[in-house]
Parts: C-alpha cells; sequence; structure tokens
C-alpha cells in the first residue's frame, strides 16, 4: 500500500530536480536584482532556523500542547482585530475608502460585541478581513519592492517593507503600553501562538523543500507581490522578478 505513494513522490522529486538546471538558468540573470544579499540572508536565515528549531519550536509545541484551541483561536482574534484598525487606516491611505470603512466597522463589531476582538463576530455576519499594511501602502504609490532582506529573529521582508516595519510594528497591540514586562509578554504571546499555528505547515516545509531558503524566499516574494495587487496583479516583465512596476500608482 505504500509503494503508490512513495513512487508519487520519487516522480514530483524528479521532476522538480530536471527543472532545477533551466530554473538556475534563468535566475541567473535575474538573481542579482532579487536577492543581491543573498550570502548575507543565507547566513542570518540559518541563524534564524536554529533559533527556531532550538527556542521557538518546542515552546510553541508546548502551547499548542497546553492551551485548548478556543483559546489560542482567541488570541489569533485578539491580535487579528488590532490589525484590522491599522487596516482601516492604510485602506483610506490607498484610497480605498469603502474598504477602510469595511475595516472600521469591523473593528467596532469585534470590539464591542466580540470581547475587545476574542470573538471574531463581525466574520459571522459576513464582515470579511482584509488586512492591509504600510508596505502595501508604499507598493500602492509605485514604490518599488526593492532587494529582498532576511533580518536577525524578524525573518524575510524587503527593502520596502523594511521601511514601513517601524510603523508597522508601531501599530501592534504591545505599543499601547508602556511598561517593558507588558510589552514583552504581549509580543512573546503573538509570537509563540503564530508559530504554534505553523507547526503543521512546517513539517511539510521540511519534507518538500529541495532549499528551504529558496522557496521561503520565493513565497515571500510572490505573496506580498499578490497583496500590494490585491491579488490582481498584472504580469511581470520578468516571470522571476516578483517587484511591482513604480511607474505609476497601482490601480485599485
Amino acid at each position: 500500500m505504500r509503494s503508490r505513494p512513495a513512487l508519487l513522490a520519487l516522480v514530483c522529486v524528479a521532476a522538480l530536480l530536471g527543472g532545477c538546471a533551466t530554473l538556475r538558468e534563468a535566475r541567473s540573470s535575474a538573481g542579482d536584482k532579487l536577492d543581491p544579499w543573498e550570502n548575507w540572508n543565507r547566513k542570518v536565515f540559518a541563524f534564524n532556523e536554529g533559533l527556531d528549531e532550538h527556542v521557538l519550536k518546542p515552546v510553541a509545541t508546548v502551547y499548542s500542547n497546553v492551551v485548548p484551541q478556543p483559546v489560542r483561536r482567541g488570541v489569533d482574534n485578539f491580535f487579528g482585530n488590532v490589525a484590522d484598525a491599522w487596516s482601516a487606516v492604510n485602506n483610506f491611505l490607498q484610497g480605498k475608502g469603502a474598504a477602510g470603512f469595511q475595516d472600521i466597522i469591523r473593528f467596532g463589531t469585534n470590539t464591542v460585541f466580540g470581547l475587545l476582538g476574542v470573538l471574531d463576530v463581525a466574520s459571522e455576519m459576513g464582515i470579511d478581513h482584509q488586512y492591509e499594511d504600510f508596505g502595501q501602502t508604499l507598493g500602492h504609490w509605485g514604490f518599488g519592492t526593492g532587494a529582498y532582506i532576511v533580518w536577525p529573529l524578524l525573518g524575510p521582508s524587503s527593502v520596502r517593507d523594511s521601511f514601513a516595519l517601524p510603523l508597522d510594528r508601531a501599530a501592534s497591540p504591545a505599543s499601547l503600553f508602556k511598561d517593558g514586562s507588558s510589552v514583552y509578554s504581549l509580543t512573546a504571546l503573538q509570537i509563540i501562538n503564530t508559530r504554534s499555528n505553523l507547526l503543521g505547515a512546517s513539517r511539510v516545509l521540511d519534507d518538500i523543500a529541495l532549499d528551504k531558503y529558496s522557496f521561503l524566499r520565493d513565497a515571500y516574494l510572490q505573496r506580498r507581490r499578490s497583496l500590494v495587487f490585491d491579488g490582481n496583479e498584472p504580469p511581470p516583465d520578468n516571470p522571476l522578478d516578483p517587484e511591482p512596476s513604480a511607474s505609476s500608482p497601482v490601480a485599485k
């Protein structure tokens, strides 16, 4: 019974390996623009992976085993509710008034009727979550992605998203508190809860990714491009270059 899945896995691996040479050649011209600091990035990535493997992943595993799933979902909802308020700001900055007002309605509904966002009442009412951040706002107004970069502890980013990071971090729930213990506690809770949600995905990724660094880099850049264009991105001039055109503001 195991021979068929094993054969399928071998076929998939063979297909991926067969495309590696072509992919590597195609990346050679675009690679400098896509990831000019790859040597540095890979070292930071290895550091982050080691920290995750020996510290964050074990803590997240214990957290997942001890904390009931409804409680973890409530934590997700709480942080997501704060993100909705910041999303409203960025939607207005992008000129998307209807989406901004929807975020405000969602935030108000969950704050008032959902115990400060612990319960996601708005989703049950059909008010969908649509998160926007300042990196997407910069992309909307024509700022290119820039080079890919991996930051210690923070993980994957780009030049554009790195410029946006201070404002995005300032809009986090931890910024509402002045005392260090509350800030560190909320930040740690958000990180651990998020990591616990990714335990299954990380196991799958470890099994299928031939080069985990490249896989995560490409996935990150493609996802950010898709978010900037709200899922309606035009094909790039170079299929391997995920940077949106900065010639004019993106039409939404």
